[in-house]
């Protein structure tokens, strides 16, 4: 067994170590993921095994069942991704409140709702995505060019046709 320097969140290993019969090389891996440190890939792959961590490289995060023995439930759900859907509905609900979006009122209103262990290249391809899968799907329609899109629900254009 390796111990990277020392432990920085003592607390935190205690609990783990209290509340788990986890052993001490599992329970220091742990804490290494909660700090967003890196690990050898047997370590890994022992710690998705064992459902202790989600996430894919280099993002990943405690599971939920670590998170709730050590009362990191919410640092557990922003980190862990929503479904697309969530994210689809809160974009569809403002374009049938407000009718159209550019993609900077896009950007505000799902980029800070997107997990916290993407970062703001990741969180914007994200969203990119999701304007693709939703245009793919007929749901929503660019009215706009492509250096300035403006968003609209495909139904309202319809309508107007």
């Amino acid at each position: 067994m390796t111990i990277y320097g020392g432990v920085v969140d003592p607390a935190y290993s205690r609990l783990l170590i209290q509340k788990t019969d986890l052993p001490l090389a599992d329970v220091l891996a742990l804490d290494r993921i909660q700090k967003k440190l890196s690990l050898p890939d047997e370590a890994i792959a022992r710690l998705k095994r064992m459902k202790l961590i989600e996430g894919r490289r280099p993002n990943y995060h405690v599971s939920a069942a670590v998170a709730a023995v050590t009362a990191n439930k919410v640092d557990y759900i922003r980190t862990r991704a929503q479904d697309d859907e969530f994210y689809a509905k809160l974009l569809t609900d403002y374009l049938e409140k407000f009718s159209q979006a550019s993609r900077a009122e896009i950007n505000q209103l799902l980029m800070n709702k997107l997990s916290d262990a993407l970062d703001d290249t990741q969180k914007y391809n994200k969203i990119s995505n999701l304007l693709t899968k939703l245009r793919r799907r007929e749901v929503i329609v660019n009215i706009g060019s492509d250096t300035a899109p403006c968003w609209q629900l495909a139904k309202s254009v319809a309508e107007r046709k």
